[in-house]
């Protein structure tokens, strides 16, 4: 009797040194990593009558079926996984996405969905049917709330484009707002289209400060496309995010990004040049404190060999398109993945 109570403590306290509760161990940090992807048109091959999508179509000019389709997402699948070090991610927001059947095809035809992706997903009004999506891990991020923020309105001309999707979600014993972004394109022009972006951040801005009134201390994390670099107006003076240095107050948003102009690499690159499209921008508090953060250090570009290849014009390289012009090129993006860490 008294061996085997010997035994039992000696068992237990084996467990308790293991668990590190002795000896003022800590137990391991929970790590929740996050990927954008603007995916470049990541269409269904079927007809939609009711917007433009008739180019990807096998009829259409570039002759887009469900093989094509197939390769693509088999590409989109290893550059979200590579984007997070080889991990599944537990927050994926995607851009350039056609519908739900495309994602529902995604996880269906990819290891995602061994894993047990949700999908928050609607239908926006871009006239050419693309749309903002996020997927979360069940298993890690308990969904709490979702609402979609329309993008439509009066800027240099009457205009609809993608929705912001907003997420709320409880990630460990925390709970975190996103917000997805694909703000307005530059295609017309850079000046022409300004306007549009500019409204972009102003809804942006006034979602963000009505959920700052409910949640004062709330955690934000926004990601996204948002068609301008980092120094532009739209960011640092509508939406009010700038880098540490240049915040006027706490008010003010941090942009993870920031730190990428340094250097000579981004996440789009026209005609030899490189600039950062794809962003991450949070409110300060998920710098600092207890709790979740995000390093910005440990907020990348993915810059993995297989998302690249040549620039033969402008040397250098550049991502490789799934299209040239209306030539299949068999890549995936236009744009590279981006990746961050939220842990203790």
């Amino acid at each position: 009797m008294c061996l085997t109570l010997r035994m039992t403590q000696l068992v237990f306290l084996i467990v308790l040194l293991l668990s590190g509760k002795l000896a003022g161990q800590a137990q391991p940090s929970k790590e929740y990593r996050v990927v954008f992807y603007n995916t470049e048109n990541l269409f269904d091959p079927f007809d939609d009558p009711s917007t433009n999508d008739d180019e990807y179509t096998p009829a259409g000019k570039n002759h887009w079926t469900l093989s094509k389709l197939e390769n693509k997402v088999r590409m989109v699948y290893r550059a979200i996984i590579t984007a997070a070090d080889g991990n599944y991610p537990d927050i994926i927001g995607l851009s350039e996405i056609e519908n739900l059947w495309v994602l529902e095809y995604l996880l269906k035809n990819t290891p995602l969905g061994a894993e047990n992706y949700g999908i928050v997903h609607k239908e926006s009004p871009d006239p050419r049917g693309i749309d903002v999506a996020l997927l979360y891990r069940r298993q890690t991020v308990r969904p709490l709330d979702y609402l979609f923020l329309p993008v439509h309105g009066k800027a240099t001309s009457r205009f609809s484009s993608r929705d912001i999707l907003y997420f709320k979600a409880k990630i460990g014993e925390e709970v975190i707002h996103f917000l997805v972004n694909h703000w307005p394109s530059r295609s017309g022009g850079y000046m022409e289209t300004r306007g549009k972006r500019d409204l972009a951040a102003r809804i942006a801005r006034k979602s963000l400060d009505s959920l700052r009134i409910v949640d004062p201390a709330g955690k934000i994390l926004l990601m996204g496309d948002f068609n301008a670099t980092p120094e532009e107006t739209c960011l640092t003076k509508i939406l009010g995010a700038n880098c540490h240095q240049l915040r006027a107050d706490s008010s003010q948003l941090v942009n993870l990004s920031q730190c990428w102009l340094a250097g000579s690499f981004g996440t789009i690159r026209t005609k030899g040049k490189w600039e950062i499209f794809d962003q991450f921008i949070c409110t300060d508090n998920l710098l600092k404190g207890i709790g979740l953060i995000i390093s910005p250090a440990e907020t990348t570009i993915c810059r993995a060999e297989f998302l690249l290849e040549p620039d033969e014009r402008y040397l250098g390289k550049k991502p490789f398109r799934t299209y040239l012009g209306p030539i299949y090129h068999g890549g995936v993006s236009d744009h590279l993945p981006i990746a961050t860490l939220l842990k203790k």
